[in-house]
C-alpha cells in the first residue's frame, strides 16, 4: 500500500496529468469566449482545441527527458508513444470523425420522410486537426519545461 501513496511524488506524472488538465481548462475558456456559456461536457469529450492528449504525452516525454536524460531509453520510449498518440488523434481518429459526419448526412438524406430508424447519431468530432495537435504538443512541452526548472 505504500508504493501506490510514492505516486505522488512522481514529479513527471505530475506534470503531465497537469498539462492534460490545463489543456482541457484551456477547452472550457474557449468554449465560454465563443458561446458564452460554460459548457462542461468539453472537459471529458475528445477532439478540440488544444489536444489534450498531444499535451499529455508531450510533457511525460519532456518530463522524462528532462530527469531521465535526453539520450535514455526511457525518453525514446517516451517520444515514440507521443507520436503514435498525436498521429492517431490527427490522423486516424480525424478520418473516423469524417466518416461519421458523411454517415450521418447519408442517413438523414436518405431517412427525411417518416421511415423509422432508431440509432444513435454517430459522434462526428473524434480527433484533432493537425493545427491542434501542434498546440497541444507545444502546451506539453512548455508546461514540462517551466516544472522542470524546479526538478
Amino acid at each position: 500500500m505504500h508504493e501506490i501513496g510514492t505516486i505522488i511524488d512522481n514529479r513527471v506524472l505530475l506534470v503531465a496529468t497537469l498539462a492534460c488538465l490545463l489543456a482541457q481548462t484551456t477547452k472550457l475558456i474557449i468554449e465560454l469566449a465563443r458561446n458564452r456559456k460554460f459548457n462542461f461536457r468539453v472537459l471529458v469529450e475528445t477532439g478540440g482545441m488544444p489536444s489534450a492528449h498531444s499535451a499529455l504525452v508531450t510533457a511525460l516525454a519532456t518530463g522524462i527527458g528532462q530527469t531521465v536524460g535526453w539520450n535514455s531509453t526511457e525518453f525514446a520510449l517516451a517520444t515514440i508513444f507521443a507520436i503514435i498518440v498525436m498521429y492517431d488523434a490527427a490522423g486516424v481518429r480525424q478520418a473516423a470523425g469524417k466518416q461519421a459526419r458523411i454517415l450521418n448526412q447519408i442517413v438523414d438524406e436518405i431517412f427525411q420522410e417518416d421511415h423509422e430508424f432508431n440509432e444513435n447519431r454517430l459522434k462526428e468530432l473524434l480527433g484533432h486537426t493537425p493545427f491542434q495537435v501542434i498546440v497541444g504538443a507545444l502546451l506539453g512541452i512548455a508546461i514540462a519545461w517551466m516544472a522542470g526548472q524546479s526538478y
